[in-house]
């Protein structure tokens, strides 16, 4: 199934007292590339958040967010560093002794200085097996947003095929009036000369201004690409480089066609042609 590189998904678990929860989002991106901001105290598991996320996505920026609360009525489990309380103590009271009017310090001030509190923090390794469920589940409901909008986009590309479609038997239709119309300009032509026609001469010309006019090959292989297009729609998940390099191809076919045509409705054709691609492109672009 095609899926869009754009999405967002969320999860959140309820663990030891304190709430998880993960947000990933992801837009579209060249090739895979997954940002990871996670507490501190799991930073150990980094390595495992990002082999996970390179198994489910294969395209796109991807920013994945831990973060933990405590959660509402539950207190925070705090003791104190007696070391380092003992050695800010001494500091202190040498400092006391060479200030004899220095103003004492108090219980909360020593409070205060860095590292004196030591917050309770959990095991990474009793987080693990939690934390990644979480973050599979996140997962998940990404894949599944991004295989819905993918969905649409298939949608949309599928009916600029049909289009297409009907723009290149548009121009193999009108092929038959062109080379009616050529004859016709060539024999006005000679006919303004006032000069004796060689009619084998004159087809020699006609047979010559058909093939520098000759679309035939161009409108095979925009059928062609066409019909793969359709193809890699219906049957590819990971198709997005495969569509754009499609696009391209086709792109180059239309610009043929308009550079050989030498006919109004045949030109039209090659811009509404361009036309369908390019909006054909825009969708791909976001396009895993």
């Amino acid at each position: 199934m095609i899926r869009s590189m754009t999405s967002f998904a969320g999860s959140e678990m309820e663990i030891d007292g304190f709430v998880y929860g993960w947000e990933v989002r992801s837009v579209n991106h060249r090739y895979l590339d997954v940002s990871v901001r996670i507490p501190e105290n799991l930073r150990v598991l980094e390595a495992e958040f990002r082999a996970l996320v390179s198994q489910k996505l294969k395209r796109g920026k991807v920013d994945c967010s831990l973060s933990c609360q405590r959660q509402a009525g539950t207190r925070a489990q705090v003791s104190i560093d007696q070391q380092r309380v003992q050695g800010l103590i001494r500091i202190m009271q040498e400092i006391q002794a060479e200030m004899e009017e220095a103003a004492p310090v108090s219980a909360a001030e020593v409070m205060k200085f860095p590292g004196v509190l030591i917050e309770e923090k959990q095991d990474p390794a009793s987080l693990e097996v939690p934390v990644v469920k979480l973050l599979e589940k996140a997962l998940e409901e990404l894949v599944q947003f991004r295989e819905r909008e993918g969905n649409r986009l298939r949608q949309i590309i599928a009916e600029r095929c049909q289009g297409l479609h009907g723009q290149v038997e548009r121009v193999r239709t009108r092929l038959p009036e062109v080379a009616k119309a050529l004859r016709r300009r060539l024999a006005e032509k000679v006919g303004e000369l006032e000069a004796e026609l060689d009619n084998a001469r004159f087809e020699q010309e006609v047979v010559f201004m058909l093939q520098k006019m000759d679309v035939d090959e161009e409108m095979d292989r925009l059928d062609t690409h066409i019909i793969e297009v359709e193809r890699v729609l219906a049957n590819e998940d990971i198709a997005g480089r495969r569509l754009d390099f499609l696009l391209q191809e086709m792109n180059r076919e239309a610009n043929t066609l308009g550079s050989k045509s030498t006919d109004k409705e045949t030109t039209q054709a090659s811009v509404e042609m361009k036309v369908l691609i390019e909006q054909m492109r825009e969708q791909v672009q976001n396009i895993e």
